[in-house]
């Protein structure tokens, strides 16, 4: 794992409290692109569940940093692409299930207008950063 710094509040800036607002580190990058709620056969899961949707785009997620040789303390940054920002509780309660509080990465939360299909309620990118 790479050594981060977490900054949740910059000089001049609102605290953060379901992300952080600066994470810093030296290291190996891995970018993950975003991931749907598919599962490894292709076959959507959770149709109109976002909860559902959030837990399988969260283990896809684990299986790409995996992938690279990351886990999610090494995740730096994640981006969530939403159709409903309603579905953040959903997103949200998935992430913490994989991140512990004390180790949230950066993060922006985008509303969509649709995705490759309007099956998927959500998509998720994800930025890691590793030793070198």
């Amino acid at each position: 794992m790479a050594e981060l710094t977490r900054i949740s509040a910059p000089d001049g800036v609102a605290p953060a409290a379901a992300y952080t607002h600066v994470v810093m580190g030296t290291g190996r990058f891995v970018a993950v692109s975003g991931q749907l709620a598919l599962d490894e056969d292709g076959k959507l899961v959770g149709e109109g569940d976002p909860a559902a949707q959030a837990r399988q785009v969260f283990e896809n997620l684990r299986r790409c940093l995996a992938a690279a040789g990351a886990t999610f303390d090494d995740v730096v940054k994640l981006t969530f692409f939403v159709t409903d920002m309603a579905y953040m509780p959903a997103v949200r309660a998935a992430r913490d299930e994989h991140i512990s509080q004390g180790r949230l990465p950066a993060a922006s939360a985008v509303q969509v207008a649709a995705l490759v299909s309007p099956d998927f309620l959500m998509e998720i990118e994800a930025f890691a950063l590793l030793p070198q």
